[in-house]
């Protein structure tokens, strides 16, 4: 499998730290003496620590790349228990061999070497523990970059997953949009066909933006809210004069403020399905604005509950729209909704407050 890009960064920052951590224990020791301490002896101690610090990299490093991996994230404890104890005991030959073999062909350091009995049963209890100690260190730092790698992969798939389900919406959103757009269109024919091919004209110009922008993620505020006007031109079409339309867009000409495409449409649609008597007659507020990066958009109409046997949309616009706020503004934004107490009027208002 390849090596992505962010593996490999990923790779050699773990690398890095490394190397700070081994330097910093090489380099710090050096620095833990007093002005009156003999050199000798000051160096003395450091060359013992270097023969230490080699047999704690050669245990931590036989973990961390090959025991760890290989045995305990696979579960077989008892050849992980099994290693680790040749482990231990070649450490231990290791700092021996330092002690006693490497350091006799350094005469000129004038090193007081200790007694044969340097290894007696203080001295190999805290060997030990402090390799047991170093093996748990390289267990923890394994665990931890495991655990990392599962909960990028876990984020991976969890925006993957997302971005699949919002190309699924919006690929439900464009023949929503398209059928019940159709739907006023077709009833125009019957009865102005002037106006039917004056709205076929709008449409063309909707589904202009439909088919291009609603394949971004963002588009600029300000084009979106040029859409909604057209497709507001393009519903009061169908409406008689006896319809209250009010719209109000408090926002800039070229407000750049990205916004997720085709997100307040389905609300629109919803207003002129609901907020228009059979007799021809309602009231709809439409207002847009945008304060101090937050985008509010409110809509209050009249409330004419649709017959059973009304086939106009299918009733997913709003779920979409809930979904999709969901998917994109994810703690960003509030939405209330509801009928006012006497049941005749309904009121949405969604406010997506600017990204910290």
């Amino acid at each position: 499998m390849a090596t992505t890009l962010e593996e490999k960064k990923s790779n050699y920052r773990y690398l890095i730290l490394h190397l700070l951590c081994w330097s910093v224990l090489i380099v710090v020791p050096m620095f833990f003496h007093s002005a009156s301490d003999d050199w000798a002896a000051v160096w003395n101690r450091y060359v013992r620590w270097l023969g230490n610090l080699l047999a704690y990299m050669l245990v931590f490093y036989v973990n961390y790349l090959w025991v760890v991996p290989r045995f305990l994230l696979k579960k077989n404890w008892k050849m992980f228990l099994f290693i680790n104890f040749l482990v231990i005991e070649g450490g231990l030959f290791l700092m021996d061999v330092w002690h006693w073999g490497i350091l006799q062909f350094l005469p000129e350091l004038n090193i007081n070497r200790p007694p044969r009995g340097f290894f007696r049963f203080q001295r190999y209890f805290w060997a030990i523990l402090t390799l047991i100690l170093i093996i748990a260190l390289a267990v923890a730092v394994r665990m931890i970059q495991r655990w990392q790698h599962i909960e990028e992969a876990r984020k991976e798939a969890e925006a993957s997953r997302a971005e699949a389900e919002l190309s699924n919406l919006r690929n439900q959103l464009n023949p929503h949009f398209l059928l019940n757009t159709l739907n006023n269109i077709y009833a125009l024919i019957a009865f102005d066909q002037t106006k039917a091919q004056t709205a076929v004209g709008e449409l063309s110009k909707l589904l202009r933006h439909v088919l291009y922008e609603n394949q971004q993620d963002f588009v600029p505020l300000s084009k979106e809210v040029d859409f909604m006007k057209n497709y507001i031109e393009l519903m009061k079409i169908r409406v008689t004069d006896h319809v209250k339309i009010n719209t109000k867009f408090n926002v800039q000409p070229n407000d750049s403020t990205p916004v997720a495409p085709l997100l307040f449409i389905s609300l629109i649609e919803n207003a002129f399905k609901h907020g228009i008597s059979p007799q021809g007659t309602g009231e709809i507020n439409i207002e847009l604005s945008q304060a101090k990066g937050d985008i509010i958009c409110e809509i209050c109409n009249t409330c004419y509950p649709k017959r059973e046997n009304d086939k106009s949309g299918s009733g997913i616009g709003l779920e979409q729209v809930s979904r999709r706020l969901e998917l994109i503004y994810p703690d960003r934004y509030t939405w209330d909704k509801g009928k006012s107490e006497d049941g005749k009027r309904y009121y949405s208002k969604i406010t997506i407050k600017k990204e910290s």
